[in-house]
């Protein structure tokens, strides 16, 4: 008996660690494709919010988790052409623009929350895949492979990201960009267009990471929900060095402090709850301590760009 409540116990915190951790890592790779560019995006928490109520909302219309995620991923977008036309275009302020989409995503998503769904409330149900005889095996079977199909598309579309990202010619124009744009600009490159596309690449993954929170980890919305997840991704971005697996690794060390709750909880173990909330940053701002002096940032972060400048 007690061998099956442990194996029940690991599986449990396993599950719960992939469900927390997921949303942290697509949106942190948003924000990498945006600050490798040079754009950085301080909304992201707005743009999460954004993506979390538009999504939800979509998956609850229409019944579907699929469409709720594509749902997600729009509002995600949408919400970043404001930083698309003041930062990328007039060059304005990033951080002062960030800091103002944050603001409205937070204030926006609340008042529509309030308005259509604070009455009557719904939940979005579980939704898994199950991978014949893979989900069969004990302990990491049902915690990995009875998540949901859209689980294993965001893996997908992590993995292309970063092949993109240190392959291909658009990865090389995104990192220029971001590095020397006057160089760019010099091979005939054009950094107005590559930050824009980076830009709304940001605002579909951290729209995509939104979805996540509302329809997979928590399965409904509530305001302020993402509770400071944009900032942290900003952190992870930075200390990753645009590198998709650092942020996976980063994300997970997220993943586990939140998980932990679980299986202490099923134990017996009593913590008050505080400390529970406080422990994931606890664990990012140590790890920030330990290796910000590690972490590279383009040296064109922040800096608008006006063609032929040297």
């Amino acid at each position: 008996m007690s061998d099956l409540l442990s194996a029940g116990v690991l599986t449990v915190f396993i599950a719960s660690i992939i469900v927390q951790t997921m949303p942290l890592v697509i949106a942190s790779v948003g924000e990498t494709i945006g600050e490798q560019s040079g754009v950085l995006n301080l909304g992201i928490e707005g743009v999460m919010l954004i993506g979390a109520l538009a999504g939800y909302a979509t998956a609850i219309w229409t019944d579907s988790a699929w469409l709720g995620m594509l749902g997600g991923l729009l509002g995600g977008v949408v919400a970043n052409l404001l930083m698309l036309v003041l930062n990328t275009w007039l060059g304005l302020n990033q951080i002062v623009v960030g800091l103002a989409v944050t603001l409205i995503g937070e204030g926006l998503t609340s008042v529509l929350y309030l308005q259509a769904f604070s009455k009557s409330p719904q939940s979005i149900p579980p939704n898994s895949w199950k991978i014949p005889l893979l989900s069969e095996i004990p302990v990491i079977g049902p915690a990995i492979f009875r998540q949901s199909g859209i689980f294993w598309a965001c893996i997908l579309l992590l993995i292309m990201v970063a092949f993109l990202l240190s392959r291909t010619n658009w990865g090389l124009a995104t990192r220029s960009a971001g590095q020397k744009p006057s160089s760019l600009d010099a091979a005939g490159g054009s950094v107005m267009v590559t930050r824009s596309q980076a830009v709304l690449l940001n605002g579909a993954f951290v729209g995509l990471g939104g979805a996540y929170l509302s329809i997979l980890t928590t399965g409904t919305f509530t305001p302020f929900m993402t509770n400071g997840l944009g900032f942290l991704a900003i952190v992870i971005t930075m200390l990753s060095r645009g590198k998709v697996g650092w942020i996976v690794l980063t994300s997970l060390l997220y993943g586990i402090a939140v998980a932990v709750k679980n299986p202490l909880q099923l134990i017996g173990v009593s913590i008050p709850a505080d400390v529970f909330q406080m422990l994931p940053f606890v664990v990012v701002m140590i790890t920030l301590i330990l290796f910000a002096r590690s972490s590279v940032v383009p040296p064109a972060l922040g800096a608008p760009y006006t063609r032929g400048a040297r």
